[in-house]
């Protein structure tokens, strides 16, 4: 059945039907938390300056798809683009989505048309690939094959042709060929067993510092980069300096490490309590990735992360 409005209240209604499901998308184009924020407000805002164009019998998801991507293209139209990627370190407006909100993209009996938000689509891994393709391209590849348009579709979104959609979408899965994520089971919302374990032991060695645990914890190749700064650190060898600031005998203090999910990634929320406080305070945030049981590449982000993942800023 069609969306139908009639006057504000109407519009408001079809539009926060839709809200959570457009954020993510904006998510998707972007990278950035913050900007999707901002991206969502100017789709509604878009929205309804357009609204007399929109025809009743018309699709309105599709409707307010089309408006939300046009609205990311011309973020990205003026943002410079990452020409290589190494690591996350070349993507320093790369930011965190919180599982609850992502779980609120769900299918069911009144909207079958909303998609789970499933790992492979949302991991950092990919949404930092995305920000290699050119404005065009990206858009082509998520309307495509993540939010399942046909390629009639989706050149009609993007106001272009079936044949440069096409080709479009050829170029980008050439970009990201060997960047996507190799998980059998990349499909899946929830953290594996295997995954859960891991998490807890990583989370158990902030609370109580083991270094040879810890070594045997990580790969020897273990990438840690700390978006939004330009750096990027590979090997214990270089991780051990910053493990030793943290939890060596003139550390940092003492921590308090409450396990979480974003982007459908393990993740770890630490707290620090300084020397003479009395309360623990959030500190960073921990985005793990595993590979063979061991942990390949951790993601830190900062204190104002845990605003909006809902998280409490303090113990």
């Amino acid at each position: 059945m069609g969306d139908r409005w009639d006057g504000e209240a109407g519009f408001e209604t079809i539009v926060e039907r839709h809200r959570r499901e457009l954020h993510v998308h904006c998510y998707r184009m972007l990278g950035s938390f913050d900007e999707a924020e901002d991206l969502i407000q100017e789709t509604f805002l878009r929205a309804w300056s357009k609204r007399a164009t929109f025809n009743r019998g018309d699709n309105a998801r599709a409707w307010l798809y089309r408006i939300a991507t046009n609205a990311c293209l011309d973020v990205l139209r003026r943002r410079r683009r990452v020409s290589a990627m190494e690591s996350f370190a070349e993507v320093p407006w790369l930011q965190p989505y919180p599982d609850h909100l992502l779980d609120q993209v769900s299918p069911s009996e009144r909207q079958p048309d909303e998609i789970v938000v499933a790992r492979e689509t949302i991991e950092l891994a990919f949404i930092a690939a995305l920000q290699l393709l050119p404005a065009q391209q990206r858009a082509a590849l998520v309307l495509r094959e993540v939010i399942g348009w046909s390629a009639a579709e989706t050149a009609q979104a993007l106001d272009t042709s079936v044949p440069a959609v096409n080709s479009a979408l050829q170029r980008a899965r050439r970009t990201l060929r060997g960047r996507r994520s190799t998980d059998s089971d990349g499909r899946r919302t929830e953290l594996s067993a295997e995954e859960n374990e891991l998490l807890r032991r990583y989370v158990d060695l902030h609370e109580n510092p083991q270094p040879t645990a810890m070594v045997a914890l990580v790969r020897d190749d273990i990438r840690i980069t700390m978006p939004p700064q330009p750096v990027c650190f590979i090997g214990w060898d270089s991780l051990a300096p910053l493990h030793e600031l943290a939890f060596g005998p003139e550390g940092l203090g003492d921590w308090k490490v409450r396990p979480t999910v974003v982007n459908r990634m393990p993740a770890a929320a630490c707290y620090r309590r300084a020397t003479g406080d009395n309360a623990y305070r959030a500190f960073k945030l921990d985005v793990l990735r595993f590979q063979g049981g061991l942990i390949a590449e951790i993601t830190t982000f900062e204190r104002p992360v845990f605003d909006w993942l809902g998280l409490p800023t303090e113990l």
